[in-house]
């Protein structure tokens, strides 16, 4: 049996120096920008030997430098100023009391959400740069071969930062598309693999969209991939993931969409690695999905199923990781199967329900778990 591979989904825990700078950056209080350099080009070297020392093969620089997986792009790009609508998930609100104790844990992160007021512009690619350089000299020194980096994709940049300038969300997707097109190509002639974050495939249908019906949604979904796949028109399909989740935090999840009804979405993705969730209460069930639709499934498509959960602080038995490895390797072969995390551990700088440590303690379960699919 060929070897069953182990990634995650890109974000990492912080340290809290790393966090300081970030938001004094974030609210343009004066810093060093030589230290802020420092720390991160150090952050990501601890972070990628974590990730070796926990068995990870596919590794990223943990968005150490990044506010948000989605909300960086208003600090590389021109046209955002002011701030967005808050949209609490439509679950959330069906319980206020729950919600309310979200907000007075600080589990709703506060932090800039500008809107589109005018032209999106690259500000250049010197800061990816540097994040590329960072990842890619922590892997030289911890004899890592491959990496991956995170970006935003257009969808899930127009779900957090709203549009108020282009005349419609199909112009808004276009400029966004074309303004990212460069760094999504930058990332992968660095040599690394690219990841595109796309909640906004499920996250954004209880979000932003809940007066439209599923099939009205997933007409939505398909013009953000439409946009996405025009980005990636220049960049090798098999360079690319997509990653599509539900919102990476504990709730009741009663009104997220099925996978059933965007399984066709998802693999419309011009990418040959698919990640999604298949550990959480809520999404745990839906590897059937997969099983189902077998035949529908491209002979190209890696699946990249999250095996351990990011939003309890309970660590997997391998054994249990080994089962839900298994249930896909049994669908399309140990070659078309890399063992993921349902989420990232450090989606928003600062803020995240499990602990550092313990977050590499499920990496290494997800390793340990793959070790078992792989020597049977």
């Amino acid at each position: 049996m060929t070897r069953v591979l182990t990634t995650h989904v890109g974000s990492l825990p912080r340290t809290q120096d790393v966090v300081d700078l970030i938001f004094a950056r974030e609210r343009e209080e004066p810093f060093d920008a030589a230290a802020f350099d420092a720390c991160m080009t150090a952050a990501v070297s601890n972070t990628v030997g974590q990730q070796k020392e926990a068995g990870i093969d596919i590794v990223s620089d943990g968005e150490t430098s990044k506010i948000s997986y989605a909300t960086y792009v208003k600090d590389r790009y021109t046209g955002f100023s002011g701030d967005s609508p808050r949209n609490a998930p439509a679950d959330l609100k069906m319980f206020p009391s729950f919600l309310q104790r979200l907000v007075d844990s600080g589990g709703t992160p506060q932090y800039a959400r500008p809107m589109c007021t005018g032209e999106v512009r690259s500000k250049g690619q010197a800061e990816l740069n540097k994040d590329i350089a960072n990842l890619k000299a922590a892997m030289a020194e911890h004899g890592l071969e491959r990496g991956f980096m995170n970006a935003a994709s257009p969808g899930v940049i127009s779900l957090f930062l709203q549009n108020d300038y282009y005349k419609s969300r199909e112009a808004y997707l276009a400029a966004l598309a074309d303004a990212m097109k460069q760094e999504y190509e930058t990332i992968v002639a660095s040599g690394l693999d690219l990841q595109l974050d796309c909640p906004d495939l499920a996250l954004s249908r209880h979000m932003l969209f809940t007066d439209l019906s599923d099939d009205e949604f997933v007409k939505v979904a398909q013009m953000h991939v439409d946009a996405l796949n025009h980005a990636l028109s220049d960049v090798p399909k098999d360079r690319v993931r997509v990653h599509i989740c539900w919102g990476n935090y504990e709730g009741p999840h009663l009104c997220d969409i099925p996978m059933a009804k965007m399984f066709d979405t998802l693999m419309a993705t011009r990418a040959r690695y698919v990640l999604f969730e298949t550990s959480n209460p809520r999404h745990g069930h839906e590897w059937t999905v997969f099983r189902d639709r077998k035949a529908d499934i491209p002979d190209d498509k890696v699946l990249v199923p999250g095996v351990v959960d990011t939003t309890t602080n309970f660590v997997e038995h391998p054994d249990l990781v080994a089962q839900r490895i298994e249930r896909f390797t049994n669908l399309v072969g140990s070659d078309r199967v890399i063992a993921g995390s349902d989420c990232g551990f450090g989606t928003f700088a600062g803020f995240g329900a499990v602990d550092p440590a313990i977050a590499y303690a499920k990496l290494a379960a997800l390793s340990e778990g793959a070790a078992v699919i792989s020597g049977k």
